[in-house]
């Protein structure tokens, strides 16, 4: 359902993300777990459309979702609600 291979991010000159890759079958619970500034919200932003990665691909059922504005990727069913 959810496949993330080998983004990386950048925040100008700093590597946020360095070849993070793991997939989401459909009915699966995954969680996201690690210390402030580990990359979570940047992997969420990733898929979510709300950042860019240079290098790797996010896939939605099957779709690369990589380069869709985030309004189109909510529209395939996949949102990122964060905490607060």
């Amino acid at each position: 359902m959810l496949d993330v291979e080998n983004l990386n991010v950048y925040y100008g000159a700093i590597h946020a993300l360095q070849g993070v890759s793991f997939n989401v079958e459909e009915g699966e619970i995954v969680t996201l777990i690690g210390a402030n500034g580990a990359g979570k919200s940047t992997t969420l932003r990733t898929i979510s459309g709300l950042l860019r990665s240079r290098t790797g691909h996010v896939k939605f059922k099957g779709m690369d979702i990589s380069m869709m504005p985030a309004q189109q990727i909510v529209r395939l069913g996949a949102s990122h609600v964060p905490e607060g």
